[in-house]
């Protein structure tokens, strides 16, 4: 089984779509963790809806292009995901690939894994000794010491309910 790390990002109705999403994931994939949601605003966006972003881990068998392709898109089609020429457009959800962890080690790994604060905070707090050319993402991640998210606690906490019960 492979390991591979997830963005989740939703910016239109996203307290809905986040949690649509997840459990999505959840019933495709082996879900192992879900880090904390943070509310930040849109890259390169001024004046959009605010983004609801987390990272989670899952365990799957199939290899990142078909994860991508017949899970992640799925998921993204499902709940109205349109796609056009601005990629930074606002979204119902938007699920990517950030590591693909194999046998073999790293297949796939997202260049802006350590340069932006939405993935790199939440990757860190749920795994933090990975280690990406060296560095590890917690170190990676302490760049960001005042990264001006918000972290929805109550939001994330209800999450983790509904996916891993308790």
């Amino acid at each position: 089984m492979a390991r591979a790390f997830i963005s989740v990002g939703s910016n239109i109705e996203p307290e809905k779509n986040m949690a649509k999403a997840v459990l999505a994931l959840a019933d495709r994939v082996v879900l192992n963790a879900v880090s904390t949601v943070y509310l930040n605003e849109a890259v390169e966006r001024v004046g959009d809806p605010l983004f609801y972003n987390c990272v989670v881990e899952v365990e799957t068998s199939l290899p990142p292009e078909v994860l991508k392709r017949d899970v992640l898109e799925a998921i993204e089609s499902d709940l109205g995901r349109v796609r056009n020429e601005d990629k930074n457009a606002p979204r119902t959800i938007d699920l990517d690939v950030i590591v693909y962890e194999g046998e073999g080690g790293f297949l796939t790994v997202d260049p802006d894994v350590t340069k932006r604060v939405f993935i790199a905070v939440p990757l860190a707090e749920i795994a933090p000794d990975l280690a990406i050319d060296g560095c590890r993402i917690s170190d990676a991640a302490d760049q960001f010491s005042n990264h001006g998210m918000a972290a929805l606690m109550e939001y994330t906490k209800s999450l983790r309910r509904s996916v891993f019960g308790g």
